[in-house]
């Protein structure tokens, strides 16, 4: 009995010891997680591993105090968690992961994952939809350069793929590379954390919805343009025929999930797969009459920067791409499928860029399926609006997403209450703000039908954000002490040279658009 007592104190008084030690632990990190460093410096007598071990007890108690808030506070407690980003996870990867957990506490049933290859085929349709029409339209201001920015953009989103990936990665005690992290929104703010632990992802997030909107408002321009150009004998004016597009996209307002909408996404892709081989094999059945002369060696100073932003805009993809890897089963191989990808769309969007501009030279038009003849081109419009018109429901149900999520579902701080009912039905003020996006969407394609500006202008304004300068920056803060002097350089280089290129484009789109508005250019 009295060894079994003995026992016990001794139990009592070595936990103790081990949670007076944690919490000064915990104490001396938070001090230096809270003056913004990453690591010890030499100055201050810490090695790495000591530093590795203050910064992991200190995340996990701040992981205790997040768990214990969601079993007191319930579903509130836990969409709170989620906007925390970086103080959510486990260092080590140990326990479930919030994400994981449903409001009542059960595990959800784990989702499929999907091979490289699958990656891949998403990764492709992301960088070779329809906004590849606009790339002919690149090459006429922008000549030999801009083919070399297709593929100058290409190695660069690949690259920066890549490095927002590795930022969801850190290493732990035992060399390790672990995913910390799920989303860009977790990485912009673990990048901003401790001082701003939200500003990042809500800068991720307004770039964000201005990407997705904007797609959402081309997708009506290119219709109305499509089908302007397709029967240009009919009394109908592009504005007219934008509106009639929208009225038949209204019923997105009333999606509650893609499952309807994802059926044809595959037919969608391989129609418009065809459409394009069918332009490559006209523009090569007159490959006698090809004006290589026409294709210059100096820019269109003017002009150039708007081609800049079409080409980047059509590279964009970062911001799925954790999700993508997330759900891969081989995770290691999302390297390999991020080179197969772009090499595969540098090259084709290369030689459909070059080959349509040599087929018209000067007389190429934004949208290169116009310059096909009449008895060709209303067919291939047709399927290109059906296309287009069926991509509308997918960035614009991602945009309501984060919209609802930002007003409605904030964990109590919304600025308007759930805008879902008790039974899941959506409320008034929720079916508004849906309309209103597509009324949206309508009213700026009716008033500025520029599809190569529009496009410039995004690839300019969000593109460049999205795949040049946040990637770049946020390796930087996040990976710095484990960065090689070359990746520094890159890094930084691509900063600089996005930047250059997101405030030339935007300015000259911005010029581009006033100046169309001012003087009523139609093309």
């Amino acid at each position: 009995m009295a060894h079994l007592i003995r026992h016990k104190l001794t139990n009592k008084m070595t936990n103790a010891a081990h949670a007076v030690s944690h919490k000064s632990h915990a104490k001396v990190s938070g001090v230096f997680a809270r003056m913004g460093f990453q690591a010890a410096t030499d100055e201050e007598g810490l090695g790495f591993a000591e530093c590795d071990d203050l910064d992991y007890d200190y995340r996990h108690g701040m992981q205790m105090d997040v768990l214990q808030g969601r079993e007191e506070g319930g579903p509130a407690g836990a969409e709170r968690g989620e906007e925390e980003g970086d103080s959510r996870y486990q260092r080590d990867g140990a326990g479930p992961r919030a994400s994981s957990l449903k409001p009542a506490g059960s595990l959800e049933e784990e989702k499929p994952k999907i091979t490289s290859w699958e990656a891949g085929w998403n990764v492709t349709n992301a960088i070779q939809g329809m906004f590849v029409l606009g790339l002919p339209y690149a090459i006429l201001h922008g000549g030999y350069l801009g083919l070399f920015l297709i593929i100058f953009a290409a190695v660069v989103c690949c690259y920066t793929g890549k490095i927002l990936i590795a930022c969801l990665y850190e290493e732990n005690e035992d060399g390790i590379m672990v995913r910390v992290r799920d989303s860009y929104v977790d990485v912009a703010n673990a990048c901003c954390a401790p001082r701003f632990p939200t500003l990042g992802g809500h800068v991720v997030n307004v770039a964000q919805i201005i990407e997705l909107v904007m797609t959402c408002i081309l997708y009506v321009v290119v219709s109305g343009n499509l089908m302007y150009n397709s029967f240009p004998s009919l009394p109908v004016s592009q504005k007219a025929w934008s509106v009639v597009a929208t009225a038949a996209l209204l019923p997105c307002a009333f999606l509650k999930n893609l499952k309807a909408v994802s059926k044809f996404s595959l037919l969608c892709t391989l129609a418009h797969f065809v459409i394009n081989v069918l332009v490559i094999a006209y523009c090569l059945s007159r490959a006698r009459e090809w004006a290589w002369e026409k294709v210059k060696f100096y820019i269109d100073v003017k002009k150039f920067p708007i081609s800049i932003g079409i080409i980047v805009f059509s590279y964009t993809s970062q911001i799925f791409l954790p999700s993508l890897e997330g759900n891969m089963q081989k995770p290691s191989e999302f390297h390999c499928m991020m080179e197969w990808t772009h090499i595969a769309a540098c090259v084709f969007k290369g030689l459909f860029a070059l080959v349509a501009y040599l087929t018209w030279a000067d007389a190429t038009k934004e949208v290169i399926t116009d310059n096909l003849p009449s008895t060709i081109r209303a067919v291939v419009n047709i399927f290109l609006v059906a296309k287009a018109l069926l991509s509308y429901p997918l960035p614009f149900f991602a945009a309501v997403e984060v919209l609802e999520k930002s007003l409605f579902q904030d964990g109590g701080r919304a600025l308007f209450p759930d805008c879902y009912g008790p039974g899941g039905q959506l409320k008034s003020w929720g079916l508004g703000l849906r309309v209103g996006l597509v009324v949206f969407t309508l009213l700026m394609a009716v008033f500025v039908p520029h599809f190569a500006l529009l496009m410039g202008l995004t690839g300019s304004l969000t593109g460049a954000g999205l795949c040049f300068l946040l990637p770049s920056l946020f390796h930087l803060k996040l990976q710095w002490r484990n960065l090689m002097w070359h990746h520094v350089f890159f890094d930084v280089a691509i900063f600089v040279i996005g930047g250059i290129c997101a405030i030339s484009g935007f300015i000259h789109s911005t010029e581009g658009l006033i100046e169309a508005f001012t003087y009523n250019i139609q093309d």
